[in-house]
């Protein structure tokens, strides 16, 4: 069973408090460019594997294009794909995903996707807070790096909530 959501990665900077030595003081930049990038993840609670694409759009295309790779990366799983129930991923249906099964998980609850936690992990710990970014290739660069460095581990530990765990087993 996998799960798969997107996350929306720009240059408006996301201040939020830091802490500084005594006598010293924050020096935060504050940009308000409307510049963005989408980062495309799905991952296996269980084994903690996971699929990343940075795409310029949330549309059918762009959740094609993702599903595909995912389906080509694990072509030897028959894979329950859990997602939202974002407009395109209702009419994404490819004959190429033939060894993925989408399911649509109720209106209105990110708590039941445990990718949600894993773009709170990347905001928090990969270096997005408190930035500023000059372009918008220095924000895909630095997501790229971010995603690469998302282990098996790491997965297993963020997003293997104890209901998922009782339901494999």
């Amino acid at each position: 069973m996998f799960f798969q959501d997107e996350a929306r990665f720009g240059r408006i900077d996301n201040t939020s408090s830091c802490w500084v030595p005594p006598g010293g003081r924050a020096s935060v930049g504050k940009q308000t460019i409307r510049e963005y990038l989408y980062a495309y993840l799905a991952v296996c609670p269980q084994t903690g594997e996971n699929y990343s694409l940075i795409m310029p759009c949330v549309n059918k295309n762009c959740m094609n294009i993702f599903m595909q790779g995912v389906s080509e990366t694990f072509n030897n799983y028959r894979i329950i794909m859990a997602m939202d129930g974002a407009s395109w991923h209702s009419e994404c249906s490819d004959e190429k995903c033939e060894n993925i099964v989408p399911m649509l998980l109720p209106p209105y609850s990110p708590e039941l996707n445990p990718v949600e936690n894993l773009w709170h992990h990347i905001r928090e710990k990969g270096g997005f807070k408190n930035t500023t970014f000059h372009s918008l290739k220095d924000v895909e660069l630095k997501l790229t790096q971010i995603l690469k460095e998302l282990d098996e581990e790491t997965v297993r530990s963020i997003a293997l909530y104890k209901w998922i765990n009782q339901a494999i087993c």
